[in-house]
């Protein structure tokens, strides 16, 4: 199963694709879509959107998992990140692919094992996790590859509790 799992945002937009090929999981890339302070929203909002496009078509994940919002304070940034958040989402759902949604909370629960973990553990766990020589850099990246592997292990336990294993 090939995962590509999206922590999305406006000025960068991370990405990190795994794989779990007979109970060996790995990374096969991961990176972030920048796109200019100085662009029009909707000019900044095509890049991201061609940007998953592009990385859907050239490795053709099985799901796409993508974090949900967190709203802080600043509803300008909450509504931003969600518009990045819908052309993800719109890219994986033009190319066919499941989607699946998974809180901060969730996925750093999956991931580190406490739900209010900060950014420097779960960069840790992730290094850790796929046996990376350095922690993955920046932090919308290795932020992705935890909702990748969120959606992995929730994808084991489900194939578990029904009978399938893994």
């Amino acid at each position: 199963m090939l995962i590509m799992g999206v922590d999305p945002g406006i000025a960068i937009s991370g990405y990190g694709i795994i794989s779990n090929e007979q109970s060996n999981c790995y990374v096969v890339e991961y990176g972030v879509i920048r796109t200019p302070p100085k662009l029009a929203m909707p000019y900044r909002l095509q890049q991201i959107h061609e940007g998953y496009l592009e990385l859907i078509q050239k490795y053709k994940p099985d799901v796409v998992a993508v974090e949900e919002l967190f709203f802080n304070k600043n509803a300008k940034t909450i509504i931003s990140v969600g518009q990045a958040r819908g052309v993800a989402v719109l890219a994986a759902a033009l190319s066919k692919i499941e989607v699946f949604e998974y809180t901060p909370l969730q996925v750093k629960q999956a991931v580190v094992g406490y739900g209010r973990a900060d950014k420097q553990q779960v960069q840790q766990m992730i290094k850790t996790s796929f046996n990376l020589e350095e922690l993955p850099k920046p932090d919308d990246a290795a932020d992705a590859l935890a909702v990748a592997l969120c959606h992995m292990n929730s994808y084991k336990l489900r194939n578990i509790m029904d009978g399938r294993g893994f």
